[in-house]
């Protein structure tokens, strides 16, 4: 596995060599300070798997580098990283194809999570962006799993969701909650369909604006 890291600052990249280290010991990373460094690279190494892009590069807009990736290089997930994560941004980077966004506040083991799951085939979106997105009156406001009940979902597809709002992929999901990873993808393709959604994202974000809140933990 090929991973690639942009970002101008030394220590944020050397942060990330870490990171990636950790999840894939085998994985070949290689690291980029600017857009043009990062478009030679994968010019180079087109079987490059994951990039994590900062979008504030000091040649050219992120955003930009996102857009030439995805249309010459679609098969390749890109996370972005910023250290901003007001709500136009994150749309944005979403809009433009990208499978993730971490602000550079994430703490070392909820950016763990969050690459793992798209390296499992999954979109991360940050908890605090969701609460955001929820509005401070809806936040403080908790709503009871009874809504989603509503929608006709049974008690362990709510556990599905709630570890779903956590970013964990489907295998971590089913260690927790002790069950075969094809049981999580089915309750997971239950869970969209009662939301009327088609994406982990959007039923993520969905549930975000909802204000809703996974019970806690029985017996914990």
């Amino acid at each position: 596995m090929k991973v690639l890291v942009v970002d101008d600052h030394t220590l944020i990249r050397a942060a990330l060599h870490a990171v990636l280290k950790q999840l894939k010991r085998e994985a070949v990373i290689f690291e980029a300070s600017s857009g043009r460094e990062a478009m030679h690279i994968v010019e180079e190494h087109p079987d490059i798997s994951l990039i994590l892009l900062d979008i504030n590069l000091p040649d050219r807009d992120g955003f930009s580098v996102l857009c030439e990736l995805r249309d010459r290089y679609a098969t390749i997930a890109v996370v972005i990283l910023s250290s901003s994560d007001d709500q136009d941004t994150v749309k944005r980077a979403f809009k433009l194809g990208a499978l993730g966004f971490i602000p550079k506040t994430t703490e070392r083991e909820v950016m763990l999570n969050a690459i793992e799951l798209v390296f499992s085939g999954g979109v991360y979106i940050p908890l605090e962006i969701l609460e955001k997105t929820a509005g401070p009156r809806l936040a403080n406001k908790p709503v009871a799993p009874d809504p989603l009940k509503g929608l006709g979902l049974t008690d362990r597809q709510i556990e599905v969701l709630a570890l779903l709002m956590k970013a964990k992929s489907n295998k971590v999901i089913a260690k927790m909650l002790n069950m075969a990873v094809p049981t999580v993808k089915n309750h997971i393709t239950v869970v969209l369909k009662a939301l009327g959604v088609a994406t982990r994202t959007e039923a993520v974000i969905k549930v975000g604006k909802m204000g809703w809140e996974w019970p806690p933990k029985s017996g914990s």
